[in-house]
This record gives C-alpha cells, structure tokens and sequence, in this order.
C-alpha cells in the first residue's frame, strides 16, 4: 500500500472515529484526496508548496466551490499529518481560496407547497390507499414539517417516533443530538404508514435488507412535484428542508430556535435564511408599497 493510500485511509478513520463526521462528508474527503494523490502522481503526503501551487493550477477549470471543497479537504489532511508529527510544516497554505459568494437556497412559495400536499392528500384520502402512498405522505410531512436532512429521514429506526410524544432527539452531522418537533399530522401520517412497516423491521422506511434511498427519496419527490404541477427541477428533500426553514422565519420563528431545530453548529449558516426572507421583503415593497400604486396612477 502506498504511503498516500495509508495516510488518507488513517486521516478518513480519524474523522469518523474522532471528529465524528457523517459517512458522506467521509467519502467526500476521500474521493478528493485520493484524486489530488492520483494528480500528484502519489506523492500528496509529502508534497510541497510548489506542488500544491500546481496542483490548484490544475483545478483552475473547475467551480469555485468545488475547488474550494478540494482545498478545504487537502487542509484538514495536512493538518492532521502536522498533528500527528508525521510532517514538521503545514503546505496547506499555498492551496488555493477561491472567494465565493453563498448561494441562497432554492425555496418553494406556500402556493408550492400546497400543491404537493394536495396532490398527496388526493392519494391518501380514499377508502383504502396503498401503502407506498402512506409512505409518501409520512416522507412529506417530516421533510417539510420538521425540516429533517435526507439522510436523517430514511434511516429513522421504526421506533423514533411515538404517538404520544411530539418531539425526537436526534443524532445529525458530526453526531450532534438536536431536539425535533413532530406535528401532530407529521405523527399521524407516520402511524399510518407504521401499521404497514413489519414489525422486526429496524427502519421506519425499510427497503430490500437496509432503509430507502437518498437517491430513492430524491425519485420520489420529483415524481410527486411532476403531478402536483410543481417543475421537479425545483423539488428535492434538502429543497423541502429550506422551505421549512424559510417559512417558519417568515412566520416569526426565533433565529436560535431555528438554529437548534435545523441542527447547524454555527448562526452564521442559519442566517441564510433572514437573507431570503429580505428577498420576500423587497418584493413586498416593490409590488405593494402605496409609493408604487401612485407612480402607476400617474403612469
């Protein structure tokens, strides 16, 4: 095994054992230092600056964000090779740090939401629904109910949510437990669907011998936009998450509350939201302002 291989591979135990980070960012680091190791033809750990200088040469083609997760994860690499004396000096600092302004989320309007929701309420209020169609509508109503993570919804074990208690601690990035209200419909919908989930299972949104999908769940929610009248382009679990983030803050919801029930370690991640809720603002004033209604009388 090279020595690239092995370092990566004792950093990448680190983080999960550690730092506690979620399996995706895991391989997300991996992938890219193994494919910076591949450029630099196996010779990441004992690269210098002048390597790393054309090494961010190199990804110049690609989006400022993705080079910027490149630099991000090839920093934390060096670091802990510092840490754990396997170099005397940090090179991270010759990496590259593209400026980049943060995108605002993709948001749904209320008028959006309701569509979908009716378009599962059409499914689900007959005599006797599918139970793919129950599982739709407990999947929806903790999406945008509780603004759960695509990850942190499929792999609920079957047992998380109770009737009776309208909360559950959750255990999300870097292993942060975090306090989830649960609707009184959230919870519902979810007993629907339970009465179809066997017993043994582990999971409350079981498939083959693990849980459902991101990738199924992301399907699911393009499939149901599609009916609802909804683009699908614009659907998607982390979609529906930013919607309940977003309407919640319009709805008055305290910035910190917002922060603890999304489960983010820092305010400054949060605080994406008030910029979005200043969009809705100008719009507000530009269309409705009694300023606009006389330039037009004018007009």
């Amino acid at each position: 095994m090279s020595d690239d291989r092995r370092l990566i591979e004792r950093f990448l135990e680190m983080l999960a054992a550690e730092a506690g980070a979620a399996r995706n960012t895991i391989i997300a680091y991996g992938t890219d230092l193994h494919g910076a190791s591949a450029l630099l033809g196996g010779r990441l750990a004992v690269a210098n600056e002048d390597d790393l200088a054309a090494l961010g040469a190199a990804w110049l083609p690609l989006a400022r964000a993705t080079v910027a997760r490149k630099a991000a994860a090839l920093r934390r690499f060096y670091a802990f090779l510092a840490d754990e004396g396997l170099r005397a000096d940090d090179p991270g600092k010759a990496l590259p740090r593209p400026a980049q302004a943060r995108p605002l989320p993709k948001i749904l309007s209320h008028a959006d939401v309701d569509r979908l929701f009716a378009a599962v309420d059409a499914r689900v209020g007959i005599a006797a629904p599918r139970p793919l169609d129950l599982r739709l509508s407990a999947l929806i109503e903790l999406l945008y109910g509780s603004g759960l993570r695509a990850t942190e919804l499929v792999s609920l074990p079957r047992a998380a949510i109770a009737g009776d208690r309208p909360f559950l601690i959750l255990k999300g990035k870097g292993g942060r437990e975090r306090l989830v209200p649960i609707s009184d419909k959230a919870r519902a919908a979810v007993a629907r669907w339970r009465a179809h989930v066997p017993a043994d299972s582990a999971w409350l949104f079981p498939s083959g011998a693990k849980h459902l999908s991101r990738i199924r769940l992301y399907q699911i929610l393009k499939t149901l936009a599609a009916e609802a009248g909804v683009p699908p382009d614009r659907v998607g679990p982390h979609v529906l998450r930013h919607a309940f983030a977003t309407h919640l803050l319009e709805g008055g919801a305290d910035l910190r509350a917002l922060q603890a029930m999304l489960g983010h370690a820092d305010i400054a991640t949060t605080q994406i939201y008030t910029h979005v809720d200043a969009r809705r603002l100008v719009e507000l004033v530009n269309s409705r302002h009694p300023l606009v209604d006389a330039a037009r009388r004018r007009a």
